[in-house]
Formats: structure tokens, sequence, C-alpha cells
């Protein structure tokens, strides 16, 4: 399966999703989810919209990422505190009910267009506030009465108690008969070019980080990141003297071992160190998310490289060194044509940074 843009990539090229295609995203995660928890695969760590993907047809697809065990017995959700489901905050694991609980943070960013904290979005629920809630590039072009399904069900997913949520069959069965303009291909409703239809990217002059992308150069990616070290993470974290926790100087030091490892090719203890560094979510680190796809990539994990690439570029919108590294993951799964367009996106933002260096 070729899999092709996440869902929030499209957002941010500002793309509207028609109201149609939203609830298809809906039913087939939920349905990709139920068919996961039928195969013996209950636990779908981590998910959030940027799991959501889209194959050439622009019909859209669950990343495996999430079904990958990174951590041990279920631990593994390394996202906004804000995002996270209460009970793992309680005691660090994830559940069945875990999944339904980010189901629900899903289904609040197809209904808003953007991320909205789940407290929040349940004060406006039950405030009645539904448009409020609803994306305004949608408005009068919904139904009132599926967004209100909808709603209810976003709502019953962000439950506080797991035992209130509902099954996930439950939500398969309420959002399939909602899935309408079934013969409409999925590329039409979003309003792009099929795979096999686009035309060529024109290419920038590419820098040595872009030359060793573009010809897949693992080694040499590995070299320019370990000489660049952490520059462009400055202003990503300002902490305070009272944050300096003990909590805080064991993630730094498992950060300084995954660099010793990364240094040393160690790729495998890498992931481990920086997946610990990650999964306390206190601070966030570009450096550290494009690291660890270098290390995926290293270790023939495409998927999950792609998905660290996309991490990176959450915390630095702008880092050229993000779209690089979706570049070449995008390239590692045969995706040559977006693989193109990321790398020349990531030229792009270079030369725009170059720009500003020069005019300052």
């Amino acid at each position: 399966m070729t899999l092709l843009l996440s869902i929030c990539f499209i957002v941010r090229e500002n793309q509207t999703i028609e109201w149609a295609m939203r609830l298809r995203v809906a039913t087939c995660i939920a349905e990709a989810l139920d068919y996961c928890s039928s195969e013996g695969h209950p636990l779908y760590h981590d998910l959030n919209a940027y799991r959501v993907l889209f194959d050439e047809d622009g019909d859209p697809r669950l990343s495996c990422f999430g079904l990958m065990k990174n951590s041990r017995d279920g631990k593994s959700y390394s996202t906004n505190l804000a995002y996270t489901p209460p009970e793992y905050l309680r005691n660090g694991r994830v559940t069945p009910e875990s999944v339904i609980y980010s189901f629900g943070t899903v289904l609040v960013d197809l209904l808003s267009g953007k991320h909205i904290p789940p407290s929040h979005a349940l004060d406006m629920i039950r405030g009645k506030n539904i448009v409020l809630l609803m994306d305004s590039h949608l408005e009068g072009k919904f139904s009132m009465e599926e967004a209100t399904v909808v709603v209810g069900l976003a709502s019953q997913c962000l439950q506080y108690e797991p035992r209130e949520r509902p099954s996930m069959k439950d939500l398969v069965a309420t959002l399939a008969p909602l899935h309408t303009k079934p013969d409409v291909p999925s590329y039409v409703m979003l309003g792009i070019s099929k795979y096999e239809e686009a035309p060529p990217t024109p290419q920038r002059p590419l820098s040595p980080m872009g030359e060793a992308c573009s010809r897949l150069d693992l080694t040499a990616i590995h070299q320019i990141l370990v000489m660049n070290h952490y520059k462009d993470d400055e202003g990503t974290n300002e902490l305070s003297f009272q944050e300096w926790t003990q909590q805080m100087r064991d993630m730094l030091e498992a950060r300084k071992r995954g660099d010793y490892a990364f240094r040393d090719k160690d790729f495998k203890t890498a992931i481990d160190c920086y997946s610990q560094f990650i999964d306390v979510g206190t601070m966030v680190s570009p450096t550290v998310f494009a690291r660890r796809s270098l290390c995926y990539l290293f270790c023939d994990q495409p998927d999950a490289a792609l998905a660290d690439a996309m991490q990176a570029q959450i915390v630095n919108p702008e880092w050229p060194t993000a779209f690089y590294m979706q570049s070449v993951a995008l390239a590692k799964l045969d995706m040559h044509k977006d693989a193109a367009d990321m790398l020349n996106e990531a030229a792009g933002l270079e030369e725009k940074k170059q720009r500003v260096v020069k005019g300052s």
C-alpha cells in the first residue's frame, strides 16, 4: 500500500476538506481500528490526526506506526499532555479505551479543522455551541444533523472514565450510515490530482543536505546531523530554574546517551535513548525527532521515520531538515513524486531562510 500525505499536511496547504470527506475519514479510521482490534492488535499508540494518511487515490489510511510497540507494556504516548488520555496520566498505560479517547480527539480535529484541547471541546459541546466548534470554512456546507451525531460521538469518546466511552464497533455502526457520496472518488473530494496525473515539480538548487537526501545517502545525512548538533533547537524550550527536576535531569541524560550512540552509529540504542527523552514529554526537540527518524531509516523502518519527521515539522514548521527527512522516508516508501515535492519544499525553505539572514 502506497501512502501519500497526512491529513494535517493537506490542511496546512489551505485545502479545505469538504464535509463528506471528513465523514469518510472518520469512518475509515474507525473501521481500520476495529479491524486491528479484531486481528489481536487493540492498542494503537499515540493516535492523532498526523497518523491519518492518504494513498494515491486520496483514500484515507491509518499509518501502521501506531501499531509498533515502541515501549514496554503499552507505555508509548509522546503527545501534548492536553491530548493524552486521563488514565495514561494516572498510570502510564495505554488501553483499548485510551485508543477510543484519542479517536475522539481526531473527531474534534475533523469537526473544527484545528487542534482544540479535549477539555475545551467538551465545554463547547456542553454549552451546545456546536456551530462555534465547527470549522468556519464549512459554514453552510454541512448537515447539522450529521454534525450533531459526530459531535455526540466525540463527547462520548472524551469521557474521563474509560468505561463510559463507546466501543469501536459502536463507533463504526454509528459512523458508517453517515458515509455519503460513496461513488465520488476521494481525490475529487480532496481537490487534488491523482498521483500519476501530477505535473513534474520544478527543482530548486540543493544544499549539501538536499544533495545527500536526493541521493538517499544516509551516511552523508548522518554526518550533517552530527555536525549541526542542536543549533536549530534554539528557542524551542525555555525552562525556569524551578523546572529542573530530577526527572528533567534523567531525561537530558537519556538524550546525551542517545547522542553518543547516534554519533557512534549505534542506531538501535539511539532509538531507545531518544524514545526515553521523547516519552517524558516535558521538552520537545525537532533535532531529536530528526535524529530518531534517521535511526529508523538505518534500521529499515521508513514508516516510523516518516512519522518522526512529521513530528519534527510540528515542533518547528519552518525547519528545512524536517522536510528533508520526510523526503527521504517517502522515497524509501517508493513515493517518489511526493519525495521530490517534499525535497523541493525543503529547498524553498532554505532559500527563504538565507534571504532573511542576508536581509538582517
